[in-house]
């Protein structure tokens, strides 16, 4: 099963002759050297089919999944028929995208279900106020929602955010607005690729928890304890470098609501972007991770490589996509 694919001689990857630090829960480095060495040119090559990679530029990334988004909305309302998405806050530069598109064609959201994917929580697992900047509540506000002329936007009663008071019925919630005979989950799940793997804020050690991957991959929403790894990312990419403000944990769906959903369809765009320009040229941070999820061993210990058994769009902003190196830059 896979691609034949050639490795040259990398002595940034070649020459690790260590073991890797002992709270990364996914060991193999045979497998991590090996991934770490795909090239660009070999990185839309799969053996499922239905797992459908692509890279795209920059200055079609965040646009194009805005329009993805768009079509599946209008297409629904020209159906008249509820149109149900598990949501991801990240990435987000797609939203503005899509609120200006919304208003500019008039387009309705009254018919439309937002059930993002997660949100932050305390260490006594209450609910982050979501008037804190760093909140997924506030975030989406500001870059969505706020934007969307009044009169378009959708019900406040049908945006959903997995919190204290609805964690043990989020899933219900996701099926009965789908309203549809035979339907699992969402119309679509969006999502990204996690530093540790993660997909939503289910991170990889919860792997233990659970006795089998056919256990795993029926786990539900609840509130999880963040991985290190998980804590770092938001450190860098959302914090200023200011570990001590990330939240410890989080309400999160969990591997069923992925894969009950109709699609995934996910987006990588790991490669320094701001508010204030395009690509930096700086921070790259997902260029391993996306190689070890998509062509990595199947494994809860990566949770995103679940996505390679179904069908899911896996789309790649092209820093990312560039081949993996190892430099000290700083």
């Amino acid at each position: 099963m896979g691609f034949l694919m050639s490795f040259e001689h990398d002595p940034s990857i070649d020459l690790i002759k260590w073991e890797m630090a002992s709270f990364i829960p996914f060991r193999d480095m045979d497998v991590c050297k090996r991934v770490a060495k795909i090239r660009k040119e070999d990185l839309c090559k799969h053996w499922n089919p239905e797992f459908k990679i692509c890279i795209l530029p920059v200055n079609e990334f965040h646009l194009e999944m805005a329009l993805d988004i768009l079509t599946r909305i209008k297409r629904a309302a020209e159906e008249d028929k509820p149109f149900v998405g598990i949501f991801p806050t990240g990435p987000i530069f797609q939203y503005p995208i899509l609120a200006k598109m919304i208003n500019e064609l008039n387009i309705s959201l009254k018919h439309v279900h937002f059930f993002f994917m997660d949100e932050y929580a305390d260490d006594g697992g209450n609910d982050i106020n979501p008037e804190w900047p760093g909140s997924f509540h506030h975030t989406n506000n500001r870059v969505f929602f706020s934007k969307i002329k009044p009169e378009l936007r959708p019900p406040p009663d049908q945006i959903y955010y997995p919190s204290k008071e609805n964690i043990e019925y989020y899933d219900d919630l996701i099926r009965e607005a789908r309203d549809e005979r035979g339907a699992k989950g969402a119309h679509v799940c969006y999502g990204g690729t996690g530093l540790s793997g993660h997909l939503a804020f289910w991170d990889p050690h919860l792997a233990y928890e659970y006795k089998d991957f056919e256990d795993w991959k029926k786990a539900g929403p609840r509130l999880v304890e963040l991985h290190p790894i998980s804590i770092m990312q938001m450190t860098i990419t959302d914090c200023s470098g200011a570990w001590a403000f990330v939240p410890p944990k989080a309400y999160t769906i969990g591997p069923v609501q992925v894969l009950n959903a109709d699609l995934r369809s996910w987006w990588n765009d790991g490669c320094g972007m701001t508010w204030q320009s395009g690509y930096t040229g700086g921070l790259v941070w997902q260029r391993f991770i996306v190689r070890l999820a998509a062509h990595g061993p199947i494994t809860p210990l990566v949770p995103c490589s679940v996505l390679q058994t179904v069908p899911t769009d896996f789309v790649i902003i092209e820093p990312v996509a560039e081949n993996v190196t190892i430099e000290i830059t700083a």
